[in-house]
């Protein structure tokens, strides 16, 4: 691989992390790339770099916790059960103390908080008289309120256990899914198979969804009119299936879920809250596939996952 090869693939890591900017005379990420594939052509034509900006901002939703990046370092993380009323952001009322044994819930920051246990968001949502998974399934798989449909071979409503302890969120189904109507599978849905099996969990044993679910044309990025249409059959399945831990599969689902823009590499390594469910970021299986450095922190993610796991059954 030449230079210019290794050059791309680094930036398509980055891209991956959800970066948008990379300090290289003042170029976005996207006019690196469009530099470089100039390069390839017979005659290449002489970029012109803009300006590197004065000072670079970034506005984040403001939630009830500050951003992870900024906040100051938390205190011992207290889980709670899902469905107890949290009165404060460090801890809650009558919750028991982390064991002397469960050193490594202490090494991980308080994230981002999205709503509370007793929001509105749930009762809002349009399918909240629907009271089955497989019910909501079968609206999934006659859904015209966006355009994906028409496009798409099959629907991928999720599947799993409708009591699962574990909910995976992923972004969107990919060409296999497409073909089966089942969610990850192929080389990534293996891959995640076999990162279940590393903390003792079978794919029977979690609830695997994505937060699209048709696939986009071309495996192209999702449509904000997109994840407004789906959104709320995702919600209503969290709803349903009450998991103890939300395991946020990639940049995509990470950011939708926590309706943020920070990327996925500032928002691992923290125990977020999706209206009082704990919520573990980490790499997409397909991004690991790519990107086999990233296995590590991945599996640090997970183990992360499997402590709250553990916690809340103590």
């Amino acid at each position: 691989m030449d230079a210019r090869e290794r050059l791309r693939t680094y930036l398509e890591q980055r891209r991956e992390l959800g970066e948008s900017e990379f300090v290289l005379d003042g170029m976005s990420v996207e006019e690196a790339l469009g530099a470089i594939d100039k390069l390839r052509s017979p005659q290449p034509t002489r970029v012109q770099a803009r300006p590197a900006p004065a000072a670079v901002t970034q506005t984040v939703r403001a939630v009830p916790t500050a951003a992870v990046m900024t906040a100051p370092p938390a205190p011992p993380i207290v889980i709670p059960r899902v469905g107890e009323r949290v009165t404060d952001v460090h801890a809650v009322e009558g919750a028991k103390e982390p064991h002397a044994d469960d050193e490594a819930m202490t090494n991980f920051k308080q994230g981002l908080v999205v709503g509370n246990v007793n929001g509105t968001l749930f009762e809002q949502n349009p399918f909240h008289g629907v009271r089955t998974l497989k019910a909501l399934a079968t609206l999934v798989e006659d859904c015209t309120r966006c355009q994906l449909y028409k496009t798409a071979k099959n629907a991928v409503p999720g599947e799993g256990d409708p009591d699962a302890d574990l909910m995976c969120v992923g972004e969107a189904p990919g060409a296999n899914e497409d073909e089966t109507g089942q969610p990850f599978v192929g080389q990534a849905g293996g891959l995640l198979t076999k990162i279940l099996a590393a903390i003792d969990l079978t794919r029977d044993q979690v609830f695997i969804v994505n937060v699209l679910k048709h696939r986009p044309p071309g495996n192209r990025n999702p449509q904000p009119d997109e994840v407004a249409a789906c959104s709320p059959y995702l919600v209503r399945q969290i709803q349903m299936v009450k998991p103890k831990v939300i395991l946020a599969l990639g940049t995509f689902a990470a950011q939708t879920l926590l309706d943020t823009k920070t990327p996925i590499g500032k928002l691992r390594g923290a125990v977020h809250r999706y209206y009082g469910i704990p919520l573990v970021v980490t790499y997409h299986p397909a991004a690991l596939l790519r990107n086999p450095a990233w296995k590590r922190p991945t599996w640090e993610d997970v183990k992360l996952a499997r402590h709250i796991l553990d916690s809340s059954k103590s």
